[in-house]
């Protein structure tokens, strides 16, 4: 069953950001003195002038951005469930007493009048939803420090670090920024190559209004010091509803060496002076449990947190972060070769781009989205938002919420696949607790069983059609999401996981589509379809957009496979089926297109940012040139139409779409267009090209799973017939990788994949079978199994394969 509440999570929610500058006691070399230089850094010439050249970290439930100043450090941070708004419904009474109305105003083509009526009476209350917050800044002051030289700042996420070294005269100043998820806390590690020459002020600040800042404890002397700040969310979002989420965060400083810490003042902050070193530790929490309840204590769960670290030194944290990120970092290995390009800083690589490949930046940008998964969802936290962890905005922009048309599913197509099934989970126990929520509304919107989330929604969990009628009302964004409980499971062959949390929600997921789904009127076919809804978010209120038709059937199919896995609901797994073979089909229009809608009414001349009638080549798998080629080429056809444009996340959905499609030139084109026209300096997306904001992370992690399906790709084992799924080796593989080495890459049916590729050919592959399991081959195009095209694997042994 479904648990109502996860209050389990409480403890969870207490997020940590702990700074430490700490002593340089020891061994450089261990303390990370020198800037490292390895295979993935991102560097940097000069501090931080924007908040989007800033350098990211994060421990799964802090994010925090890092400046690199040198008179004054800023670092920015955020916590996952500091959001505007409180515990709230978004029920609409009577909606569904609307419904037949509205499906008739639409079978009608009476679309406008549809939509007012919709917009009355079909719609979340409030319409709108609630935002994202930033929590505050810690600001380190160093006097005398404007003039400087020799800078260098860098991101290694290798590591995980944040680095930043420059000279003030004759005096060496390094400093070490990480996000520790094993201790919950955020470190920085400052020191002063000469004795007695370290100096500066540790504040807190925050953008909202009811805050203040107290002297806790003794003031001055040799040993240390703590400030504490408290507050509330005091940014109303536009559905107008105050804020009751509380907030705290305390800062402890310590000195090294003969240095003196003393409170400057209640809201000043406190310093340090004349010492080798020094720390400062900022714990932080929200009044979060879960999304009905925000009740906890923020100041005791923070004095909690001091207390397990009092006797903990930097030496200990970076130790169990660096393990910790480095079992998860370390898991994929990539190679596609080098140019003189890497010798180049970050801002300068990826202006280069305009006037030539530099496929190490490719790369890079491939481990960077995994490192930012890493920082950004973690067991325990909340999933990763529209800007992932990180936002310094009261108004980010589209709340900086959970859109799930794209944007939030995109996010987590990497987990799976790039050897991250653990950041996976926020997103899965988010499903959890929105099935309940969206229970509500499909009984109150429609009159149905099940569940359902329209296109957004919120740490309060919302899941009624927001904004406006023309892309709100679009009830498969739940349906959608599920994709990704079915994906853990074949990834891994967990069948405790599927029997006990993806089937129980999966299930009334496609009880809900049983009750949704009508029959058109129109003409003599009889189809099931979807309807109101649209296609996002293009066209307006519709009935039987291609894209639910794709993901209810895919939906249906997942429910009757899990159904059989596991031996249960035999007349249910039926009514689906039945039901499926009922629901309108893909169609090709009179361009060739695979068509938008039930009607033929696609403009060869729209290049709409949303590719949503392709969802069936990629993430969905119903549409590809192997089994349905007449579908592959009408999508082809629809893709070409589009064009490749200048949004962040579409060119990113491109290379996964150009890769299912066995096109590795197109998806390698598209990979090289985002990174040259839609990069921030720190390598966030920038959503539209050529502007530095709004930013959004989206594309960050769904291009490097598109660059994934260029190397691999993989269909599930079937568990009527038994048979494994397929494995294909480099099925988009464009020139300008002509040789290469990845390895950790996973397939579905429980499987790690090594490829090794020279000239274009690939020369070697190595199995690593997870599960027991059945498994098909395919050699990339021009080339031919050395051996067997099926092969059977057991658990935990390794097969090499060769190619002729």
């Amino acid at each position: 069953m479904i648990a109502p509440q996860r209050s389990t999570r409480a403890f969870r929610r207490a997020t940590v950001l702990v700074l430490v500058l700490l002593p340089a006691l020891c061994v450089a070399r261990a303390q990370g003195a020198e800037p490292a230089k390895g295979n993935w850094v991102l560097w940097y010439s000069s501090p931080a002038k924007q908040w989007v050249e800033a350098l990211p970290i994060g421990n799964g439930r802090l994010g925090a951005m890092v400046f690199g100043g040198t008179g004054e450090e800023r670092i920015q941070f955020n916590e996952d469930t500091l959001w505007t708004g409180q515990p709230q419904d978004y029920q609409h009474a009577g909606a569904a007493d609307h419904l037949p109305k509205l499906r008739k105003l639409l079978f009608d083509d009476k679309q406008r009048e549809a939509e007012r009526l919709a917009g009355k009476h079909f719609m979340s209350v409030p319409l709108r939803q609630e935002s994202y917050q930033p929590f505050g800044d810690l600001v380190l002051s160093f006097p005398a420090h404007g003039k400087m030289s020799d800078y260098r700042r860098e991101l290694d996420i290798e590591q995980g670090i944040v680095r930043v070294r420059y000279r003030v005269g004759e005096a060496t100043y390094t400093r070490e920024v990480l996000a520790s998820h094993p201790d919950n806390v955020l470190a920085v590690h400052v020191r002063c190559d000469k004795p007695g020459k370290l100096s500066l002020k540790a504040a807190l600040r925050s953008p909202h209004k009811a805050f203040k800042t107290e002297r806790i404890g003794k003031g001055t002397g040799a040993g240390r010091a703590c400030l504490q700040m408290t507050g509330r969310v005091s940014q109303r979002s536009r559905t107008g509803i105050e804020s009751r989420l509380t907030f705290g965060a305390r800062v402890v400083v310590r000195a090294g060496g003969k240095g003196r810490i003393a409170v400057a003042g209640d809201k000043d902050g406190i310093t340090v002076a004349g010492a080798d070193w020094a720390t400062v530790i900022l714990a932080a929490a929200t009044s979060y449990k879960n999304y009905q309840d925000i009740s906890a204590d923020p100041i005791k769960q923070v004095a909690k947190t001091h207390q397990a670290l009092a006797d903990k030194g930097y030496d200990a944290i970076r130790k169990t972060h660096t393990a910790d990120h480095s079992r998860l970092f370390g898991r994929v290995t990539l190679d596609l070769g080098r140019t003189d390009a890497i010798k180049k800083d970050t801002p300068a690589r990826i202006r280069g781009l305009k006037q030539a490949d530099d496929p190490h930046l490719a790369a890079l940008f491939f481990q960077y989205g995994r490192y930012l998964l890493i920082a950004g969802s973690r067991p325990g936290g909340q999933p990763v938002n529209l800007q992932g962890s990180w936002n310094d905005s009261l108004t980010p922009p589209w709340g900086s919420k959970y859109t799930t048309n794209i944007n939030t599913g995109m996010n987590y197509w990497p987990a799976e696949v790039l050897n991250l099934p653990e950041c996976h989970e926020p997103l899965l126990a988010m499903l959890e607790d929105v099935s309940v929520t969206g229970a509500k509304t499909a009984k109150t919107f429609y009159n149905c069983r099940g569940w359902v989330l329209h296109h957004n929604t919120d740490l309060w969990l919302g899941t009624a059609p927001i904004n406006a009628s023309n892309h709100g009302i679009w009830p498969t964004g739940g349906a959608w999401l599920c994709q990704h409980l079915w994906w853990h499971y074949i990834f891994s062959g967990d069948k405790k996981f599927l029997r006990e949390r993806a089937y129980p929600i999966l299930k009334p997921a496609a009880v809900f589509f049983l009750d949704y789904l009508i029959e058109d009127p129109r003409g003599d076919k009889k189809w099931l379809i979807s309807g109101p809804s649209n296609s996002p978010e293009n066209g307006g209120l519709v009935m039987g957009p291609t894209m639910d038709h794709q993901i209810i059937r895919s939906l249906f199919g997942w429910v009757i496979q899990a159904g059989k896995i596991l031996n249960v609901d035999e007349e249910f797994r039926r009514k689906l089926a039945d039901a499926r073979k009922r629901i309108a089909p893909n169609q090709i229009g009179r361009y060739g297109q695979l068509q938008e809608w039930l009607e033929d009414k696609d403009s060869s001349k729209n290049r709409h940012r949303h590719l949503s009638h392709l969802w069936g080549v990629f993430p969905g798998s119903e549409i590809n040139p192997r089994t349905t080629p007449k579908l592959a080429q009408a999508a082809r056809v629809a893709l070409t139409h589009r064009g490749m444009g200048n949004v962040g996340w579409s060119l990113a959905w491109q290379v996964g779409l150009w890769a299912r499609l066995g096109d590795g030139q197109r998806a390698y084109q598209a990979y090289r267009k985002l990174l040259a026209d839609n990069m921030n300096p720190n390598l966030f997306d920038q959503c539209f090209s050529g502007r530095p904001l709004p930013f959004e992370i989206d594309a960050n992690f769904g291009a490097p799973a598109g660059l994934a399906e260029m190397l691999l790709q993989s269909q599930a084992p079937s568990a009527s017939s038994g048979q494994g799924g397929e494995i294909a080796f480099l099925p988009a593989l464009p020139s300008a990788w002509p040789t290469g080495r990845v390895s950790g890459l996973r397939a579905r049916g429980g499987v790690e994949v090594d490829i090794t590729w020279k000239n274009g050919k690939a020369t070697r592959a190595v199995l690593h079978a997870k599960i027991d399991g059945k498994h098909r081959l395919r050699a990339p195009k021009g080339q031919e199994l050395a051996g067997a095209d099926t092969v059977e694997l057991k658990a935990g042994r390794t097969l090499e394969v060769k190619f002729k």
